[in-house]
């Protein structure tokens, strides 16, 4: 018996000791600085349409430079975490989303416009491929769950952060596009700290093939990520859509102009994806998606009649269900990913699902931006609303055919 009681507080000291709760969800903190960044101009553009003289079309040219960049970061950026390491692509790509505050703080053309959110969009994909990757790494194995759940509130909260920041300044204090990007450049300078000192171990991913490619998963995992991907994508693109022309749908449909209703209802949107992923974090993650393609399709239902009777309410609920669409799609795909995808293609794989988000995300706003410069942006929206409604339902379909868990 001696010997017996010897032995168990020898095997409990050699057990070696997990990750701090307080380090996991710093881990978490330049996701949610960064993603910050990626929607503070929102109820700006219509300060910039007023100052440089631009249409509707040329807003959502503006938005979907940030949709480029973030494109272009995710074909790279997987990859070189997965082989390189978490910090050499996190480091960077905090300092371009200060370069890009700077171009934000100082714009007086409509190129260097685009050019900051090109910046911002390589950063934020940069970030959305290692940072999410690294919240898991410092997590671990038996935390893969709360991780998901941890990058992804993350994700959103910092998105609806953001625009709620800039409306609130921009009417409250002096330099209505200047002393957001302040405020942002003292983030993300906390979020370099932060990735300085995260324990984050050597990668152990591959070193063979092309360092840039579209990202992907071992064949085998190959399925859920298609599922994720299947509500992850109309979700993204009914709060991009939100996000770029909200503002504008706000001024010329329903006559309202406040910067702060128009942050308002982005931080709500996300607000709302946030609280959602808490609300169903237990629930199986089939139901996760289903719900999440359930709440896209009301989303567009509600955006329709609010374009059509002129319904300020009507287009806040609408944004809040776009953004329980996104935040519930989100994270469905996270955890498929985070459970089956192995750790040295994490980062990649985090990269697989947001190219499929972000490409019709980037692709449906611009087409409705110039659509509505032509036929009136009521009529545009009813279309855009219609065409996600669609791709909402199909995804619920393959994910109800599918086997998410």
């Amino acid at each position: 018996m001696r010997a017996t009681r010897r032995a168990v507080p020898s095997t409990a000291v050699a057990r070696p000791p997990g990750p701090s709760r307080r380090a996991v969800w710093l881990a978490a903190w330049p996701v949610t600085a960064v993603f910050v960044l990626s929607n503070t101009a929102t109820p700006l553009y219509v300060v910039w349409r007023d100052r440089l003289g631009f249409s509707s079309g040329m807003l959502t040219v503006v938005f979907a430079g940030y949709i480029v960049g973030l494109l272009a970061a995710l074909l790279v950026a997987g990859v070189v975490s997965d082989r390189v390491g978490r910090k050499p692509v996190l480091l960077p790509a905090l300092v371009l989303g200060v370069v890009a505050s700077v171009l934000f703080a100082t714009a007086g053309s409509v190129l260097t416009l685009v050019a900051a959110r090109l910046l911002s969009g390589i950063a934020v994909g940069a970030v959305v491929s290692a940072g999410m990757a690294a919240v898991a790494d410092v997590a671990g194995p038996g935390r893969r769950r709360f991780a998901a759940l941890l990058a992804s509130t993350a994700m959103v909260l910092g998105a609806g952060t953001g625009p709620l920041l800039a409306g609130v300044l921009s009417e409250t204090l002096p330099g209505a596009t200047v002393t957001v990007f302040l405020l942002e450049i003292v983030l993300l300078a906390l979020a370099v700290l932060v990735v300085w000192r995260l324990p984050l171990d050597p990668p152990a991913g591959p070193r063979a093939g092309a360092w840039i490619r579209v990202p992907s998963v071992p064949r085998v995992h190959r399925t859920r990520l298609l599922m994720g991907v299947a509500v992850f994508a109309p979700g993204i693109t009914s709060t991009s859509f939100v996000l770029s022309l909200g503002p504008s749908l706000l001024a010329d449909v329903l006559d309202t102009t406040s910067r702060i209703v128009a942050g308002a209802t982005a931080f709500v949107m996300f607000t709302a994806a946030t609280a959602v992923q808490f609300a169903v974090r237990r629930l199986r993650v089939r139901t996760i998606l289903l719900t999440g393609a359930a709440s896209v399709v009301a989303a567009m239902v509600l955006l329709t009649a609010a374009v059509h009777l002129s319904s300020a309410p009507l287009l806040a609920a609408a944004a809040i269900l776009a953004g329980g669409g996104q935040g519930l799609g989100q994270l469905g795909g996270l955890t498929l990913i985070g459970a089956h995808v192995p750790a040295d293609r994490l980062a990649e794989a985090n990269a697989a699902l947001n190219v499929g988000g972000y490409v019709p995300a980037g692709v449906l706003p611009v087409t409705v931006g110039y659509l509505g410069d032509a036929v009136g942006l009521s009529a545009a929206t009813t279309a855009f609303a219609a065409t996600l409604a669609a791709a909402g339902l199909a995804g619920a379909v393959f994910v109800a055919r599918g086997a998410a868990d």
